[in-house]
């Protein structure tokens, strides 16, 4: 098992669906050591462990990535899903943030999370703008097909 990566497959799904189960259980979750030691596990991190369970009880795959991970140019390319000419491209236009470790760039996964909300603000900006042309023209109308 990677140490970043938790695959279903890894799990039995009997003990998957008892922990799913565990966690949408009333009150309040805690941990508890081979001692007997409570520690509340906080609201934020028990949501996220909720959360992560309930995919992996869907058979989805968990990756889990520090936002200070550093990408190569390739990897980060294919995060974003394009070429990697293309993210080179946006790195040399100062659109994603980078450094070098000699000559090759290497980009933080928090830079490609920051890149990543820009340009689908960007993009849902011009999405709006447009539906509003689309509107204002009265090309559109709500009540065809009803």
């Amino acid at each position: 098992m990677s140490r970043n990566r938790l695959d279903p497959a890894d799990f039995a799904p009997e003990a998957l669906t008892e922990l799913s189960g565990v966690l949408h259980r009333p009150g309040r979750a805690a941990l508890v050591d081979e001692e007997g030691n409570r520690v509340d596990i906080p609201t934020p991190l028990f949501r996220h462990l909720e959360r992560v369970v309930r995919l992996m009880a869907e058979h989805r795959t968990i990756v889990m990535i520090p936002e200070d991970e550093v990408f190569t140019t390739q990897a980060a390319a294919d995060y974003l899903g394009v070429s990697r000419q293309h993210l080179v491209d946006l790195v040399e236009a100062g659109e994603i943030e980078h450094h070098r470790v000699g000559t090759h760039r290497r980009i933080r996964f928090h830079d490609l999370r920051t890149y990543e909300a820009r340009r689908d603000a960007e993009r849902k900006r011009a999405l709006d703008d447009l539906m509003d042309a689309v509107d204002e023209a009265g090309l559109y109308d709500s009540t065809h097909g009803e």
